[in-house]
């Protein structure tokens, strides 16, 4: 009866810890592309992220081989919130860096998307792809498959439409990564919130 009962708390206190691990959202968050990351900046307007501190292992190129078909900004009449970059129909997509997954369903014209929260307040965002491998909740390891390429949503070729924000807010991914040589740059970028909107400045040795 004894052996039972320690069973049972042991029991107890796994799920617990399983459950203190799992990282909750509110429920705009698992709805929506574009939203404010609670207490991001609660001890300040500002953020550092240091790239050089990121180590080979904790990095990976969302499209290893891939070259820039469309890049950020203003083009073709409209604002391009990310970089678009192609390999072939259904080329596995990886995640960038350790993180959790906030977003993963249909969502308009980006199709398939899959949202990653990463530790520092930055979140990554991969679309219109073919399928989705992941769910909401779910720990990610840089590198790890997360998708496959495609064309749902507003897409007239099979690539991936990958953004980076903070705070909700889109900013050029070439302040972060160098997309036609796939790597992570060098330096410290900062971010700073200016009322609603955050500055993320270029990196610095």
């Amino acid at each position: 009866m004894k052996h039972y009962y320690l069973l049972f708390l042991l029991c107890c206190v796994s799920l617990t810890v399983a459950a203190q691990s799992k990282p909750t959202f509110t429920g705009r968050e698992t709805i929506d592309i574009k939203v404010p990351t609670p207490g991001l900046f609660a001890n300040g307007n500002k953020l550092v992220w240091n790239l050089d501190s990121v180590a080979k292992a904790g990095y990976a190129f969302p499209l290893p081989g891939a070259k820039v078909i469309s890049a950020y900004g203003t083009h073709q009449r409209r604002n391009h919130s990310g970089v678009d970059i192609k390999t072939c129909a259904k080329d596995t997509i990886r995640c960038a860096f350790d993180g959790v997954v906030r977003l993963s369903k249909a969502y308009g014209g980006y199709g398939n998307v899959v949202v990653v929260r990463h530790g520092n307040g930055l979140e990554t965002i991969y679309s219109h792809n073919f399928t989705n491998f992941v769910k909401v909740g779910d720990q990610l390891k840089a590198g790890q498959p997360i998708g496959l390429t495609g064309r749902t949503g507003r897409a007239t070729t099979e690539h991936l439409h990958f953004e980076t924000r903070v705070n909700g807010q889109h900013f050029n991914p070439n302040l972060i990564f160098d997309m036609k040589a796939g790597k992570l740059l060098n330096g410290t970028v900062k971010c700073v919130k200016k009322g609603a909107s955050v500055l993320v400045k270029k990196p610095t040795k």
